[in-house]
């Protein structure tokens, strides 16, 4: 497999909008090289059998499961509001909206 060359870094920094000296567009190049590798090296090992994960380890969501509870009521809720309106708190306007 080619490398990436210089001018191929020098694309990705312009269109980046970096600028970069000559020596670090030669180390990017050489860096950018190596991680193609490792990547190349990693889907040699993947095979056909193997799916495909986002993470090494089992997720499971440790989240408890929604369920309907009793609650204040809107009233309950809104009594001690300095100010309400349509069963709302009513807040200063801010930034002229309406």
């Amino acid at each position: 497999m080619p490398g990436i060359t210089r001018e191929e870094v020098a694309h990705l920094a312009r269109l980046a909008r970096l600028e970069l000296k000559d020596e670090e567009v030669d180390h990017f190049a050489t860096q950018l090289d190596d991680i193609i590798g490792a990547v190349a090296r990693v889907s040699e090992v993947a095979d056909q059998d193997v799916p495909p994960t986002s993470h090494p380890l089992p997720l499971t969501n440790v989240m408890r499961a929604d369920e309907v509870r009793p609650s204040l009521t809107p009233e309950q809720a809104l009594s001690g509001a300095p100010a309400q309106e349509q069963q709302r708190f009513k807040v200063p306007q801010i930034l002229g909206e309406d």
